[in-house]
Order: C-alpha cells, then structure tokens, then sequence
C-alpha cells in the first residue's frame, strides 16, 4: 500500500490513485523518471525480456499521446459543431436582416467563432447592378482591439447574446465607424475583371496574398483595405449572388489556414440563404404594406362612388321637387311682396304679410341651394387664378361679414399656377364657407385666409377665429341631410362639400379648440388631377 508522500507524482487530489495500482501505474509510473530508470537498466541487464518490455513502453507512450490528440481534436470538433448549431438555429430561425448580419459578423470576428479580426459585408444591388459596401465590423487599431477584446471576455457572452448586444449598441456606430471604407467599395457586376466578382462568379473562396503586389487586385483596393492578406468568401444561394464577405487579421496577423477558408467556406451558405431569405422577406413585408394601402384607397374610392351615387340620386329627387314648388313659391311670394309695399305701417295685417314675405323668401333661399346642388353634378372646369377666386369671394362676402362684425386677411401666395376648377362652383362655395351660419365663440371675430402651393396643388386656408363646433357635430354638418339645424342652416357645408368632390377637390374642416375651425381646400392644378 502506498501512502501520500511516498511517490513524488502522487500529489493532494489524487487520493484514488493511491488504492488503484493498476491506474496508478497507467498515469503515473509509466512516465516517471525513476520508471525509464528501471526500464533502462534492466535493459541493459542481458534479460532476454529488457528490450521487449522498453517496446512495449515506447508503443504505450505513443499510444497515449496519439490518443490525447484525437481527444483535443474531438473537444475542438465538439465546439465547432457546438457553434454551427447555435449559429444554425438562429439564421434558420430569423427573418429580420439586421439580426442575421449581426450574427454573421459577430461570428466570424467572434473568439469563440471564427476569431478574424475584421469582417466587411458587400451586399448585390440587383436594381443598380452593383456589389456595394454594406457593414462592417472590428477594431480600427490596436486600442480598440484590446479595449473591445477585454470587454466580451470580462462579459462572458455565448454567440446569440453576442450578436443581440451588437445589433442593440454597436450596429449604427460599426457602419459609420467604417462608412468611409464602405462607400468606396463599390464594383459593377458586368465588371468581371475586378477580383471581387471573379470570385463571386467562381463561387469559391479566395486566399489572397501579398495584395500590394498581386496581379488580379487593384492597388487602390488594397491600399483601402490597408491589408496584404485577406479572405473572399462568396455569398450565393440557389445561383443567386447575395454578396460578399471580407475577412482579414489586420491587427493580429495571424495566418489564415486552410482549415480557415474550409470552416468560413461552410459557414458562408446557410448566412447566403439566411440573406436572401430576410432580404425577400423585408421586400414581401414593403409589398404587403403597398397592397393594404392600395386596397385601402380602393375601399374609400368604392365608399366614395356609393355615396356620389346616392347623393345623384337624393339630387334628382329634390331637384325635380324644387322645380315643382319654384313657380308657385315664386308666384306667392311676389304677391306677398306686393302686397306688403302696399300696405301701409300701422295696418294690422302687416305683420303676417311680413311673415309669408320672410317665409318666402327663406323657402327660395332653400331652393336656390337645392338648384345648386343638382347643377354641382355637372361641373364645368377650366384654368383660374385661386388668388383671383378668393379676392372675388371677399369682395362678395364683405357685406355679410361686416354684419356679423367680422374682420378677414388675405394672405395672396405668389407665382401660383392656374387652378383647374368651375370657378362659378368653387366661388360659391368659398361664398358659403365665409358665410356659414355656425355657432361662435364671439371673440375674436377674425378670418384669415391664405393660399399656397403644396406639390401639385393650390391651398386655400381659412381659419374662422370666430366660430367654434366640436368636431363630431362640425362632421355631422358636412354631410347633406343629416344636420339637426333647421333647413338652410345646414345644407350650405355639405353642399359645398358635395360640389368640391364631384370636381376632385377635398375640402376637409378642422375643429381646433379654442381657435376655431380651420377650413382647406387643394385646388388640382392639372386636367389628370380629376
């Protein structure tokens, strides 16, 4: 029985050696000095066995060692294929770009992936034809290097935590950092002398070496990249050129090896595929998001077109009933009229002439807008000055105005183009606006207008200080028939609202809470507007 402290190889936390002779001899004794000692001297002894038992040492020990290199090759195969799973599941699992080009990079430059010290991505522009420079990732020089090489070994982070803290905190600063190398590199497709597309199209990665000095680089490539030795590895899915990657080991220098270009080279084909995917995906996403707004356009043009059809038809009702009763009204009103200049002050009959005069007249006001609405279904355009339009809508509106105590600004925007508007129409409508019967605040009484150009339209801006109606009632208001005020109160908004959309002009109203109501309206400036 050996105890501790009789072999000089048997140290504290090898207790169990201690009762396993045959362990002890297998790890221990076999490579002891005094062993070989031994070993040696009955060698020497003549012993018919000596030489046989050294052999048989010699062979044990190469055994052994040869053993422990498949044992550190099969650790380091372990991690590898340790690393490819976990950067499989995450390119397998994304669609979002960003996120793959982050775990693509921060895996090659990665220590416990790849270890390179720079990667730059070189995206295929298919619309410009173009390989061009997208992102790039590593230090610019010593300091940083060691400063962010400190950083990820004090943290401790495995490769998706690695890649999620880059694309949260370094993403934008990594592509500004290298934006002036990015925005050189940039290579025609048709260019296929240029050794970036060579081995795009050989869809094989390149080691080149010596670059200042090697035939098919550019000098002033290399002088960008500041390397002479570099690795291109291709990005191609389904045939498809994806991109590029540049890797190089400009602070370190290490060597790449072939086992480098042979890891990088399976590396490459799920982060090409991985790509493509997102890139398909992003473009499928700004698709989609076209098709819902056009099929949302769509459905306020179909709710626009019904509702254009029934007011045509709520149009032909009244206007066949307005035509009925105008005669008549007309014929009693007049009388009324001429009865009342007739009758003289103090008979007692004259106030209920008054009345049928005021009724009269308030009916015909109701039937003059009828009329109009009927004719707003047939407008007739051309070309007219807005600043012209709106000085002829005050002029004809002070009257009115003045009544109600108002004062009203123009503000005429200069070098307008002509407004292809019915003028007649669109005059009658600023008429109304200027003059709608709404409820105000009464303080302050002020109107200002404005009119300028916006893209492909003239605006005019009303803003009426002086009235004031919460937004559900001012919307209320501006559909013909639905306004609980008594008739001719109520009409004038919607039918101004009606004959501006039959010439594809919007009027929109804006209650604005202790300011008013703010009326715009976009006059087309060309026929195809309509």
């Amino acid at each position: 029985m050996v105890a501790l402290g009789d072999c000089p190889n048997i140290h504290e936390g090898d207790e169990d050696l201690l009762e396993s002779p045959r362990r002890r001899i297998l790890e221990k004794c076999c490579d002891c000095p005094n062993f070989r000692r031994d070993l040696e001297r009955f060698q020497s002894s003549g012993h018919p066995l000596g030489p046989v038992f050294s052999l048989i040492h010699d062979e044990y020990r190469r055994q052994k060692i040869h053993i422990q290199s498949l044992l550190s090759f099969l650790d380091s195969k372990s991690l590898e294929i340790r690393f490819f799973h976990e950067l499989g599941s995450v390119l397998q699992s994304s669609v979002d770009l960003e996120e793959v080009l982050s775990v693509a990079l921060t895996a090659i430059t990665a220590g416990r992936g790849f270890g390179m010290n720079r990667a730059f991505l070189l995206m295929t522009d298919h619309k410009r034809d173009h390989l061009q420079g997208y992102l790039a990732i590593g230090p610019r020089n010593f300091e940083e290097a060691h400063q962010v090489w400190d950083e990820i070994s004090h943290n401790d982070m495995d490769l998706q935590t690695l890649a999620q803290n880059f694309r949260k905190n370094k993403l934008s600063a990594e592509r500004a950092k290298f934006h002036d190398i990015l925005e050189q590199i940039t290579v025609p497709l048709s260019n296929t002398t240029h050794i970036l597309i060579k081995a795009l199209d050989g869809k094989q990665p390149l080691l080149i070496e010596d670059a200042y000095h090697h035939p098919d680089v550019d000098p002033d490539f290399a002088r960008l990249l500041g390397v002479d030795t570099f690795l291109l590895m291709p990005l191609v899915s389904r045939n498809r050129r994806v991109g590029m990657i540049i890797a190089d080991n400009c602070i370190t220098h290490r060597r790449i090896t072939a086992e480098d270009m042979h890891s990088l080279e399976t590396f490459t084909f799920p982060v090409a595929f991985a790509i493509e995917r997102a890139s398909l995906y992003e473009r499928l996403q700004e698709e989609l998001s076209r098709v819902t707004e056009a099929h949302t356009k769509l459905q306020e043009q179909q709710e626009l077109i019904v509702r254009m059809e029934k007011m045509a038809l709520v149009g032909r009702i009244t206007s066949s009933i307005a035509h009925s009763i105008r005669n008549p009204l007309m014929v009693i009103g007049g009388f009324a009229r001429s009865i009342l200049k007739n009758t003289p002050d103090g008979d007692p009959k004259r106030n209920f002439i008054e009345s049928i005069v005021g009724e009269a007249r308030q009916l015909e006001g109701v039937l003059d807008e009828i009329l109009n609405y009927s004719d707003s279904l047939y407008p007739t355009r051309d070309f007219w000055d807005a600043n012209q339009l709106v000085e002829t809508a005050l002029r004809e509106s002070a009257a009115a105005l003045r009544t109600r105590g108002y004062e009203s600004t123009f503000s005429a925007g200069s070098e307008l183009p002509p407004a292809y508007i019915d003028f007649k129409q669109v005059s009658y409508c600023l008429r109304t606006i200027l003059q709608c019967d709404l409820n105000g605040t009464g303080h302050p009484r002020a109107m200002d207008i404005d009119t300028h150009r916006e893209a492909d339209a003239v605006i005019i801006r009303i803003r009426d200080h002086g009235r004031y109606l919460p937004q559900e009632e001012l919307d209320a208001i501006m559909m013909p028939f639905s306004s609980t005020q008594e008739m001719g109160a109520g009409l004038g908004l919607a039918l101004c609202k009606t004959i501006l959309e039959k010439q594809g002009i919007p009027l929109n109203a804006q209650s604005v809470p202790e300011d008013g109501i703010f009326f715009t309206i976009a006059l087309p400036i060309r026929k195809e507007e309509q």
